[in-house]
């Protein structure tokens, strides 16, 4: 689905990444963890053309697209959830989700219904702007607008960022849901343990390069991993 190999790049002369690697495959989940500083999120831009790459070669379903423009890669199948601003907080909660269709020429109300499926919450709240939601809220209604394109590679930077235990489960378990309705998922996340868990594999960055590449479960056994992302603990100690 998407392979990124040797990239190198990151913001005005100075680079963030230095020849990683990144690889997901038809309907996987693939996750991204490493410290502050490391190049998650960055990686996910440049994958986004959002950050230029000096070097290396990013293709999606087998096509170039190193360096493409975001508003080109969207109808080709990928979409992106940024951390932050990832909302129109003005706009009501349907209205956000129309936006996410503005590419579609056809009749997107089955996909609404379905968006509208998965997350209850944001059906009821519809009428309400944006920005009144809770932070779990918007953070479903960016996801859900996303999902308006029908991607075949989502990509989530930080989807649980700043929100609390139980409406950070009930993210990972929408994001479960759009796995198996057959979506390939490249995340970066801050909660490595519980992304490790849902994870087919798991990319362990630092300094821009890859540490460690292994399954989600493998990397959740590992000492050194649990040692230095993990809180210290395995997670079968």
């Amino acid at each position: 689905m998407l392979s990124a190999t040797g990239m190198i790049g990151g913001y005005g002369g100075a680079d963030i990444l230095h020849g990683l690697d990144v690889e997901v495959s038809e309907k996987e989940i693939v996750v991204i963890i490493g410290s502050n500083g490391a190049g998650k999120s960055t990686a996910m831009k440049a994958i986004f053309g959002l950050v230029p790459l000096r070097e290396g070669r990013v293709t999606l379903k087998g096509e170039d697209i190193t360096n493409a423009p975001p508003d080109e890669l969207v109808p080709r199948g990928m979409a992106y959830v940024p951390q932050e601003r990832n909302i129109f907080p003005s706009l009501t909660v349907h209205e956000n989700l129309e936006m996410g269709a503005y590419i579609r020429q056809d009749n997107f109300g089955p996909v609404l219904d379905r968006v509208y499926d998965l997350f209850p919450a944001l059906q009821e709240k519809r009428k309400q702007a944006a920005g009144e939601l809770s932070g779990g809220q918007r953070q479903m209604v960016a996801f859900g607008r996303a999902l308006m394109t029908e991607p075949d590679l989502l990509l989530l930077d930080e989807p649980t960022a700043g929100l609390s235990p139980l409406v950070m489960g009930e993210i990972f378990e929408k994001i479960i849901d759009v796995n198996k309705s057959g979506v390939s998922i490249l995340m970066v996340e801050q909660n490595a343990r519980h992304a490790l868990q849902i994870a087919d594999r798991g990319y362990v960055l630092a300094t821009g390069q890859n540490l460690y590449i292994d399954t989600g479960a493998s990397l959740l056994a590992n000492p050194e991993v649990a040692e230095s992302f993990l809180g210290g603990k395995r997670a079968d100690a």
